[in-house]
């Protein structure tokens, strides 16, 4: 039986003020908030590092993220691409060979290279995974991708909604689907004074 390397994808944006968080930005101010997306993706990226695991970067927008000096240099990046959330997560679950692949966001302070493991793990006996958010969507997604990745997956997901997680199971509806931890996102001040004061 082949074997194949996991990879881990972490979308990013390039943290310009007004371009991500936005929603934070209305209570912190947009430059404040762009400055904590910096500071946590690349936080982020550092504890993720992992011998087990091909870690990836999907950069917005495309040009100017392929070219970026925010993000180390030695990690390879691909462009996300076009369209809504769902599309750009997609195409790079379409866009390399198959094997297990994860795909999280970059403003969840609590993922570690233990959570990260856990969802691999589970994909050795499910089709996909998903990291629950609080909120109702989710922190991460993950396919074995042995056989083709489905052509509706993330088809009328009502994305920044309660009904984000329950909308994108639906659209795998012959797979065998584990969950791991839930795990809570950063999108505005409420969400930012939760953490502890080492994130």
């Amino acid at each position: 039986m082949i074997s194949y390397r996991p990879r881990l994808v972490v979308m990013l944006k390039e943290p310009h003020p007004g371009r991500v968080k936005t929603r934070l930005g209305r209570d912190i101010g947009l430059t404040r908030s762009a400055w904590w997306f910096r500071h946590q993706s690349a936080a982020l990226i550092r504890r993720l590092r992992d011998p087990r695991w091909d870690l990836i970067l999907a950069v917005a927008p495309d040009q100017e993220g392929l070219q970026s000096r925010v993000w180390p240099a030695d990690l390879p990046r691909v462009p996300q691409g076009g369209g809504d959330l769902g599309d750009r997560m997609a195409q790079q679950f379409h866009s390399v060979a198959p094997g297990p692949m994860c795909i999280i966001g970059a403003d969840i302070p609590d993922i570690n290279r233990t959570r990260i493991a856990e969802a691999f793990k589970a994909l050795g006996d499910h089709d996909a995974v998903f990291g629950p958010a609080d909120d109702g969507g989710y922190w991460l997604i993950g396919l074995k991708r042995i056989r083709p990745v489905p052509p509706g997956l993330f088809t009328g997901v009502r994305w920044s909604t309660e009904k984000a997680l329950v909308d994108t199971m639906a659209t795998l509806p012959d797979h065998r689907i584990a969950q791991v931890a839930t795990l809570r996102d950063v999108d505005t001040l409420a969400d930012l004074k939760m953490l502890p004061r080492s994130a």
